[in-house]
C-alpha cells in the first residue's frame, strides 16, 4: 500500500497568472484541490518541503493528506508543471479522493532475484519492455511497486503481466492481451570475419 505524507497549505483567495506569480515570490508554490464532486479549492504549498517530497521515488503514487485550516483533504498528485530552464515546480494539481475512489495511474515496476536469474547467470541480459505499468486501484490500495521475480527465468524468457502476482483490487488497464514486462536475451555475441 502506498504511503501518506502529511503536508499543511495555506490558503490562496484568487486564481490567476498575477496571484500565482505573487504566491511564488513569496516562497510556495501555487496548487489546486479538486474533484469527488466539490468545490475546486485554491492552495498555496511551501518551496522547500514540496520540493523534497517531489523528487523522492514514487511521488505520483503517494496519498498527501493536506492540512489547510483544519480540514485534511486526502489527495493525489496529478500534475506538475516545471520551468522549463530551471527545473522548479510552478503549479500542482492535486486529485481529492476517498478510500473508494478508483483511480488510473502508473506504477513503477522492481525486479528482484536478479543475481539469482539462471539467465543472467549465463551471461543473459535482462531487457525491460515496461519500467511502469498503469493500473486501475483504489486509492486506499494504491501499491508503491510491483514486483517481478526473475528466480527461475531462462535465457529466451519473456515475463507477461499474467505472471506478476497483482495486490488484491488491482488490475491493469491493458485487459484485451497479455503484455509483455521483460525479456532475457541471450547475449550478443561479435561475428568473425574470415
Amino acid at each position: 500500500m502506498t504511503q501518506i505524507i502529511a503536508f499543511a497549505a495555506a490558503a490562496r483567495d484568487r486564481a490567476g497568472k498575477g496571484t500565482a506569480r505573487a504566491t511564488r515570490r513569496e516562497g510556495r508554490i501555487p496548487a489546486v484541490i479538486y474533484g469527488n464532486k466539490e468545490k475546486p479549492v485554491m492552495i498555496a504549498l511551501d518551496t522547500t518541503k514540496f520540493t523534497r517530497e517531489l523528487h523522492r521515488p514514487g511521488f505520483f503514487t503517494h496519498l498527501f493528506d493536506i492540512e489547510l485550516d483544519g480540514v485534511k483533504h486526502r489527495v493525489l498528485p496529478r500534475d506538475v508543471q516545471l520551468d522549463p530552464v530551471y527545473d522548479r515546480p510552478l503549479h500542482v494539481d492535486f486529485l481529492r479522493v476517498s478510500d473508494t475512489t478508483e483511480i488510473t495511474l502508473k506504477v513503477p515496476v522492481e525486479f528482484v532475484n536478479v543475481e539469482t536469474c539462471p539467465g543472467i547467470k549465463r551471461g543473459g541480459m535482462l531487457n525491460i519492455v515496461r519500467h511502469d505499468i498503469e493500473i486501475y486501484a483504489r486509492a486506499a490500495a494504491i501499491p508503491e511497486k510491483i514486483t517481478v521475480d526473475l528466480a527461475g527465468i531462462d535465457v529466451g524468457a519473456s515475463i507477461h503481466i499474467s505472471a506478476v502476482k497483482l495486490p488484491e483490487g488491482v488490475r491493469p488497464t491493458i485487459d484485451d492481451r497479455d503484455f509483455t514486462i521483460a525479456t532475457i536475451v541471450a547475449p550478443s555475441g561479435g561475428s568473425d570475419a574470415a
